[in-house]
């Protein structure tokens, strides 16, 4: 009599395939200026957006917000003075894309005999994992800590992650903490590496 051990593989697929789906991981290079002081202690930072973009739009006020709590977390000295010693300017880019995938789900094909010498089963399993028509979104959050005086850029990151424009973690309410906390993961960082944060 032939033990039939591929039973408990098939159920592992077919019941992977109905788990929820995770949330794609972030992304983050962080570039930093030789000799850079970015220490906590080293005066005040204003926060606003990038040059181009309106401090002001309420579209906006999530990421700056989102950025603002990373920076007063890690002991930085977040303020509205008009002569800061260094500005942090803030930039998101959210760009869509239509996937359209018409392919079926999930099909098992078992054949084969039993009893005899060369008994055996052939199984051929095809998934589809990617169900109807899905739009996602990609954001990008860029942030670069910059000298007041000189203007010079003294530390800058860019997250970036694409996660399911209707889901629950494509809304601007959780994407903007998420990619920001990323962001300054292992603040400072090392410059010109880049990492993958979940």
């Amino acid at each position: 009599m032939h033990r039939i051990t591929w039973l408990p593989a098939i159920a592992a697929l077919l019941a992977l395939t109905g788990a929820p789906a995770r949330a794609d991981p972030v992304t983050v290079t962080r570039f930093i200026a030789p000799d850079a002081a970015l220490a906590p202690a080293q005066g005040t930072i204003v926060i606003t957006t990038a040059p181009g973009l309106d401090p002001a739009a309420l579209d906006l006020r999530p990421w700056l917000d989102a950025v603002a709590h990373e920076l007063a977390a890690k002991g930085f000295a977040v303020s509205s003075a008009a002569n800061p010693d260094r500005i942090v300017e803030v930039r998101v880019e959210r760009t869509t894309a239509h996937i359209d995938r018409t392919r079926g789900p999930v099909s098992v094909g078992v054949g084969g005999d039993s009893g005899g010498y060369r008994s055996g089963f052939g199984l051929g399993i095809g998934f589809s994992l990617g169900g109807g028509p899905k739009d996602l979104v990609t954001t990008r959050l860029v942030v670069v800590v910059r000298d007041r005086a000189s203007g010079n850029p003294l530390w800058e990151a860019r997250a970036e992650n694409t996660e399911n424009l209707r889901g629950k973690r494509g809304g601007v309410d959780v994407a903007a903490p998420r990619l920001a906390a990323a962001a300054f993961t292992g603040f400072p960082g090392r410059s010109g590496q880049t990492i993958t944060v979940k």
